[in-house]
């Protein structure tokens, strides 16, 4: 029932992809169609040092942004974490690279992302697989450079 209800918010929220670019939020879109999370964006090393550990609730349509100065190997954990999550893994053109699907809450194994990478989002484990998002999926935030990226702001 609650996958539905995110699946739903999503759908609902694919509308609104060609509105403008908002730092609160990153727009999706690939071969299986199109989506809006809405994020807070951890861009200093405090902020992804936190990043969503010690929560206990994630909302279906939210995710946490992380954001590098430049492309870097990439590796997270989920120490702390109380909530399983899909880490998606993306380079410097907002292509996704690599995706962990249902990362275990308080696990310690490191999950490596690969190399070249400047953005990471992460969302609701299961949430990825559930709506279609793949490697090749394309995203739009306004921490891509638009000389850079494949679907600038």
């Amino acid at each position: 029932m609650i996958l539905r209800a995110v699946l739903l918010t999503c759908a609902l929220a694919q509308a609104g992809v060609a509105e403008t670019c908002r730092t609160d939020t990153v727009y999706l879109k690939g071969d299986w169609g199109d989506a809006r999370f809405s994020v807070e964006v951890a861009d200093d090393d405090r902020e992804r040092a936190q990043g969503l550990m010690h929560r206990e609730h994630l909302p279906g349509s939210a995710g946490m942004l992380f954001v590098y100065d430049r492309p870097q190997t990439l590796s997270f954990w989920m120490r702390n974490t109380l909530i399983p999550l899909d880490l998606i893994f993306i380079d410097q053109t907002g292509t996704v690279q690599n995706i962990h699907h249902s990362a275990q809450p308080l696990d310690e194994t490191p999950i490596p992302g690969g190399s070249g990478l400047t953005h990471v989002l992460e969302i609701n484990g299961g949430l990825a697989k559930a709506m279609g998002i793949t490697v090749g999926t394309v995203l739009r935030h306004p921490t891509f450079l638009a000389t850079d990226a494949r679907w600038p702001c």
